[in-house]
């Protein structure tokens, strides 16, 4: 560090210091913590939503729980989903689907991608004990757990706009072999940006 020496003439009586003021020195150090929570702010995943539901199936309780992201691209997105709790015995699809009224109320649809059988649309995801040898299925984890990527996009076809002309949720619900069954409807509400 070196101070500079300003004569009388020059700049009065005081000396002029090459070091910063206190005042300078706080205002550079609240721009850098500004600068780095901002930095954070833009850096952090998105926020989650999360769906939950306590089932009894059989004499056996399940706390079912459903987190995806809350937001996402209305022109479209891969996202990943992941669920807790949910009974092996019974497989689920995942997908973005119309939801009308209360988790179990009514069936959620439509979905997007239809029902794609072929597994090529990436808009679904079948979990079951049974899944795993197709594309976009796979069995469930230790504790009915599950983590898969779908696509989700706002416009679901046919006039169905989430957010603007329909309701819209990330959903598990009962699979193929027992589709009636509203035990498993569980949302995760989302948002298109």
């Amino acid at each position: 560090m070196s101070v500079v020496l300003v004569t009388d003439a020059e700049k009065g009586a005081h000396p002029v210091s090459a070091v910063p003021s206190t005042r300078t020195v706080a205002r550079a150090g609240l721009a850098a913590f500004a600068a780095a929570a901002l930095a954070v702010t833009f850096a952090s995943p998105a926020a989650a939503a999360t769906g939950t539901r306590t089932v009894t199936e059989g004499g056996t309780t399940y706390n079912l729980s459903l987190t995806a992201p809350d937001s996402a691209a209305a022109s479209g997105a891969n996202i990943t989903v992941t669920g807790s709790g949910y009974n092996t015995a019974q497989g689920v699809y995942v997908s973005l689907c119309v939801v009308d009224g209360a988790q179990g109320a009514n069936k959620p649809s439509p979905c997007l991608g239809g029902q794609d059988e072929s597994g090529t649309t990436g808009a679904s995801h079948w979990v079951s004990s049974l899944g795993g040898g197709l594309p976009n299925t796979s069995p469930f984890g230790a504790g009915g757990t599950f983590s898969v990527q779908i696509h989700v996009k706002a416009d679901l076809g046919g006039g169905n706009v989430c957010g603007d002309t329909v309701e819209c949720a990330i959903v598990t619900r009962a699979d193929h072999t027992d589709t009636n069954d509203r035990k498993y409807d569980v949302h995760a509400p989302i948002n298109f940006v």
